[in-house]
């Protein structure tokens, strides 16, 4: 599903549709494996997507309305690239925003927890 050595699955579950329509949003339209590799980029290697978890993912949000799909031939082989409808641009926005209403209430339950007392946190 995912190749991350910095976070536990159960961490990532449920982030992917975010992940996918933010770098929609972000460029326009892409291929699967254009994808997997900005989100090795973009995480410096800490999130690796495999094609077993992005696909379902596409599939569904293509289903869903969220996504269109146009096929390119490039040589002898053939390239679906995704692009997000208009529903797709504002499921984008409610599911980042979303993450970061999330991730600012978690930091905020969290901030003042320190499990050993050496340590500092690091905003």
């Amino acid at each position: 599903m995912y190749h991350c050595p910095m976070y536990s699955q159960e961490l990532l579950k449920g982030t992917l549709q975010t992940i996918v329509l933010s770098l929609l949003a972000e460029n326009e339209r892409m291929y699967g494996y254009e994808i997997t590799q900005h989100v090795k980029d973009k995480t410096a290697g800490e999130i690796q997507l495999t094609e077993g978890a992005l696909y379902p993912t596409l599939h569904k949000l293509e289903a869903d309305g969220f996504l269109t799909t146009e096929k390119v031939s490039i040589g002898k082989r053939v390239r679906k690239y995704y692009s997000l409808t208009e529903n797709g641009n504002k499921q984008a926005n409610d599911k980042v925003n979303e993450f970061r209403r999330f991730s600012e209430t978690m930091n905020e339950l969290l901030n003042s927890f320190n499990p050993n007392p050496e340590l500092q946190w690091q905003s």
